[in-house]
């Protein structure tokens, strides 16, 4: 891309951070399909957004309905998908804005990728640990009856492989507590690690 030339603005990050009244980061759900992250990130960011703070919570079946309709889920697809994701959530994070996504993101080393494009601190990893039976008995959309009869192909957990973080910045074991239980885990870790101001 050697014609492609980077255009500088005048307005910065910290211009915006400064008129926002506000530090931005990224919140990276992940976890089984069904362990909650949708659930729970939506609950958070209701909760941030009380507070005052701006938001926007990027979900992985919303996204797929248009930035990301072109892709399969094939690794390669899975791939390029959470590499989009990673850029969308940074240029969020340029405008000053908190982001929440929530999405298998199932290797490591995709979620890898992601962090490096943040600076220290700014990617927290939020890892919703719920066991594979569990999941499977919420399975409210019916995923894992159709990857168990062949009908869905690659699926994470049966089909496919799930990595799970190791050094999460954020652990929320998701198998018998409430969805508003397991926000308040990630709430707290935000006031204690100031992120946020729990008076906003």
């Amino acid at each position: 891309m050697s014609n492609v030339v980077w255009h500088n603005t005048t307005i910065k990050n910290s211009d915006r951070i400064q008129q926002l009244n506000q530090k931005p980061f990224l919140l990276w759900f992940t976890g089984l399909s069904a362990s909650g992250k949708s659930t729970i990130a939506n609950i958070v960011e209701q909760i941030l957004f009380r507070m005052n703070y701006k938001t926007y919570l990027l979900d992985g079946d919303n996204v797929r309905h248009g930035l990301n309709k072109d892709l399969g889920f094939d690794e390669h697809s899975r791939v390029e998908n959470i590499r989009r994701i990673g850029e969308v959530s940074k240029l969020f994070l340029d405008s000053g804005t908190i982001v929440l996504t929530a999405f298998i993101s199932p290797f490591k080393s995709d979620r890898q990728l992601v962090r490096k494009l943040f600076e220290e601190g700014e990617f927290l990893e939020v890892f919703i640990d719920s066991p594979i039976d569990i999941c499977e008995k919420r399975d409210p959309k019916g995923m894992y009856a159709k990857a168990r009869n062949g009908e869905i192909k690659n699926f994470t957990g049966i089909s496919s492989p799930y990595e799970s973080p190791k050094n999460a910045e954020i652990h929320v074991i998701n198998n018998d507590i409430s969805p508003d239980k397991a926000a308040e885990q990630i709430l707290f870790y935000l006031i204690d690690n100031k992120y946020i101001n729990k008076n906003n």
